[in-house]
């Protein structure tokens, strides 16, 4: 009630006028109702019917998909959705305008579909283990002006300072809103390529990391607007593009009171704690598998490509950015692991927990952690003699190393596979429909809305 209360009283002072109920698809596309604010202390109590449809059987495109155990399978019906209210935010890019995210039941439980209750229950489970996870995406995305449809800027000048410049009042009302938002900007940058963008922010514990990358790629969409651009998360708009838009997970290991750092051992091997060093070889022996939560998109997999910045193989090095996890090592509170797997067209929840499955796992087997890589993962003479696998850059190779990792399927539980599954299914076919057509923009046309 005490929450409850304190968020009244943050509408009623700030002319809070309306309110958008809010949930993330399988894709990372937020999904609403709006309500006006008058109404959101009973839909706080009695919660908001939400059609399940929003977080489990719509494309990227939009399409409705056949088979995921959440359309004609349960008549279609709603959810009864109830705030969170930990996440409620007041979105300053919005007049008067305010947004919470809610967690689907049905019947008094959490539904399984919805990739933030995925990640919650992967959560809890580390929580249980004794420890929590600081944690930060590091999206990259693309802007083009919506007239014209040329990138917002020319050149392959990367972190160019007069580049960086193309429009300040853009940039500096991203970091302005998104800071009274909750989500707290470090750093605005050009990327590489024309057009190509990365803005970074704090990490933080638990869920909210997630949540706040939710909040972030739905914010720079909606601010891009109304500044005459276009911002997409999709992985590789162009593919042409020398570079694709990742979203590194940075990332580091606490225990359960988040107080204290257990990634750092100053007299371990690499300065990596027992414990760090068993997180990170459960990703590496998961890799294969974690990319389709990592990478959910055909287009998102086409990034993984040598000598593209993004990683081939299951490998890991000492601030080494041609390796799936780059180790930054410092000191007690300031080692974190850079995850260089993630896509930026995809969702963060299901990111972050493919991650926790496969870290945990590392835990509680004690994997140990292969050699680092010294010179570049591209160059096979640098590579370990044994345990190097391949990430699958292909939506069948992908799906396939999915589905026969135990650990991942296990812990996912079989109604989310279900969902998940079909989705991957649908867009193979959508992608071999387009092929026999002979349509070369599908990709795009599709991803779109990323």
């Amino acid at each position: 009630m005490e929450k409850q209360s304190t968020v009244l009283s943050e509408i009623r002072n700030n002319n809070i006028e309306y309110i958008r109920m809010e949930l993330s698809d399988q894709y990372g596309i937020a999904r609403s109702k709006t309500i006006p604010a008058r109404h959101f202390k009973r839909k706080t109590a009695i919660g908001q019917n939400f059609s399940q449809l929003s977080y489990a059987v719509f494309d990227p495109h939009g399409e409705i998909v056949m088979g995921t155990g959440y359309l004609e399978e349960i008549n279609c019906r709603d959810a009864t959705c109830f705030p969170d209210l930990d996440t409620f935010a007041i979105l300053p890019w919005v007049k008067n305008t305010a947004r919470v995210i809610l967690n689907p039941t049905y019947k008094g439980e959490a539904v399984i579909g919805s990739p933030r209750e995925v990640c919650k229950r992967q959560y809890a489970r580390l929580t249980d283990m004794g420890y929590s996870l600081m944690a930060a995406h590091e999206h990259e995305f693309y802007l083009e002006t919506l007239d014209t449809k040329k990138p917002a800027f020319e050149t392959y000048h990367f972190q160019s300072t007069i580049r960086s410049s193309f429009n300040l009042p853009f940039t500096q009302q991203i970091e302005r809103d998104l800071f009274v938002a909750g989500v707290d900007i470090e750093s605005i940058e050009v990327e590489y390529c024309p057009g190509q963008m990365e803005i970074s922010y704090s990490p933080t514990f638990g869920i909210r990391a997630a949540d706040n990358a939710h909040t972030y790629r739905t914010a720079i969409k909606e601010i891009a607007r109304q500044h005459n651009y276009r911002a997409t998360f999709m992985t590789k708009p162009d593919p042409k593009a020398l570079v694709a838009s990742g979203a590194h997970l940075n990332h580091s290991l606490w225990d359960a009171d988040g107080k204290v750092s257990l990634f750092y051992d100053a007299d371990a091997q690499y300065g990596l704690s027992k414990v760090g060093q068993h997180w990170m070889a459960g990703i590496l022996e998961h890799a294969p598998a974690i990319t389709l939560l990592s990478a959910p998109t055909i287009n998102c997999l086409s990034r993984y490509q040598l000598n593209s910045w993004s990683p081939v193989n299951n490998t890991w090095g000492l601030d080494n950015r041609s390796c799936l996890l780059r180790a930054k090592v410092s000191d007690q509170n300031g080692t974190y692991v850079e995850n260089r797997l993630p896509g930026a067209g995809g969702s963060p929840y299901l990111s972050l927990t493919g991650m926790i499955i496969a870290g945990m796992d590392g835990i509680e087997r004690k994997l140990p952690l292969p050699e680092p890589v010294n010179g570049s993962a591209y160059d096979k003479k640098n590579l370990p003699s044994t345990g190097v696998k391949g990430i699958p850059n292909t939506m069948k190779g992908a799906l396939d190393e999915f589905l026969k990792d135990k650990v991942i399927i296990e812990a996912l539980g079989s109604e989310f596979i279900q969902v998940f599954v079909a989705l991957k299914k649908h867009e193979m076919k959508c992608q071999e429909d387009a092929k026999a057509k002979g349509d070369v923009d599908w990709e795009k046309n599709y991803y779109s809305y990323l």
